[in-house]
């Protein structure tokens, strides 16, 4: 799997878990193929399920507007999930579940070579940061490996949920920005 039409296609074939039995659509991943900035949440929902798309519902929209906030949009950045099929009723992914879909997500990142990471959310976090790591406390905080600058900020259904969390989200999108920045300055 080398490239991207025989990785996507591998993907879309996928039976290695049981999320496939109650999937519409796999959701593969869409975005700039050569992007500086990788965009990894932890799963597709309703929409995302039906369209086959990440992020096409309402936290989609919202992650959006919190990408034009920093001067970006879908086409300058590559979106993924950990997981590539919906949970039922949205829940979080088992850990089984996640790391069946690892191959396909480490074949994406070695594809894209993106200079940053970002996660959207805990899950995706753990997944890719720090199997320790506590969004709450380290939304924001940069770290380096592999040649690849990482951080993590708030899920966008998690700013739905507790408009709280956006001013600080507001101010890790700007770290985001100057990270790019100096990457590409």
């Amino acid at each position: 799997m080398d490239n991207w039409t025989e990785l996507e296609q591998s993907c879309l074939q996928c039976n290695k878990c049981g999320l496939c039995a109650g999937r519409n659509n796999v959701v593969f991943g869409v975005g700039n193929k050569n992007a500086d900035i990788m965009l990894i949440g932890e799963g597709p929902g309703e929409q995302e399920d039906i369209q086959g798309v990440p992020f096409v519902g309402p936290a989609g929209k919202l992650l959006d507007d919190m990408l034009s906030i920093i001067d970006l949009d879908r086409s300058k950045v590559y979106i993924a999930n950990i997981v590539k099929c919906r949970p039922p009723r949205n829940r979080d992914p088992f850990d089984e579940e996640q790391d069946a879909c690892s191959e396909y997500l480490k074949r994406q990142i070695s594809l894209v070579n993106p200079k940053i990471i970002v996660c959207l959310g805990r899950i995706a976090a753990k997944k890719i940061i720090d199997s320790e790591f506590r969004i709450t406390r380290e939304h924001g905080t940069w770290y380096y490996e592999n040649n690849i600058y990482m951080t993590a900020i708030y899920h966008p259904s998690a700013l739905l949920r507790d408009i709280s969390k956006r001013p600080e989200t507001f101010e890790d999108l700007l770290g985001i920005r100057e990270q790019y920045q100096k990457l590409n300055g």
